[in-house]
């Protein structure tokens, strides 16, 4: 099995050191290095080599945003995963340009973590539920736009929301990759969203899934 070396980047030293000693059993991980801000953090990256970041968003000194700029500047190839409480939401969009791979509730069971650590390392995008619920219920609905789709494009969709590569999406629906790959390029420029969180908020808000 894989193990993989973290960073967890939280102010709160209860919230960190728990989260490091639920972690530091985990047959995942190698070791976990800490953090209590953004400017620790990045002095970390000069010494320390890892896999994957949990990166808290609201910190003295350094927050998150401010720190994964910086960090994916230096190191493009970096997986961080964003922790979040309910009022983090506003920050979402800044902290997906900033390059976060993904959000996670504080509150995540532990398997959940494991799994999410597994999966950004793995160079996929992980949000959980009930962070993207808690998202939606802060966007204004607005008009629906149930008819921009075609079929063939709301099933891609559909794929795509369930975390589906184009490879699987393509396999699934007995297509080429690159008949895939152009629905995307048609479902991104429909909905007028620049990637895959981007598409799914404005998915759930339009109820197109």
């Amino acid at each position: 099995m894989k193990k993989y070396d973290i960073i967890i980047v939280d102010d709160h030293t209860l919230f960190r050191k728990g989260l490091s000693a639920a972690l530091s059993s985990a047959e995942i991980v190698n070791h976990i290095y800490e953090a209590a801000n953004g400017i620790e953090f990045l002095k970390l990256l000069e010494t320390c080599k890892v896999d994957v970041v949990m990166m808290d968003i609201s910190m003295p000194l350094m927050g998150g945003q401010e720190a994964t700029t910086n960090a994916i500047s230096r190191f493009p190839d970096l997986k961080i995963i964003a922790l979040s409480m309910h009022n983090d939401m506003e920050h979402f969009q800044d902290m997906i340009e900033a390059g976060v791979m993904g959000f996670l509730s504080k509150d995540a069971a532990l398997d959940d973590v494991i799994n999410s650590i597994i999966s950004v390392a793995e160079g996929n995008k992980v949000f959980s539920p009930e962070l993207m619920y808690n998202l939606v219920k802060k966007i204004n609905t607005g008009r629906h736009k149930t008819d921009i789709l075609t079929e063939r494009e709301k099933e891609v969709l559909n794929l795509i929301s369930a975390g589906l590569s184009n490879q699987e999406i393509a396999n699934s629906l007995f297509l080429s990759k690159r008949t895939v790959d152009k629905h995307r390029e048609n479902i991104l420029s429909k909905t007028q969203t620049k990637n895959t969180a981007e598409l799914i908020m404005f998915s759930i808000k339009n109820k197109l899934i």
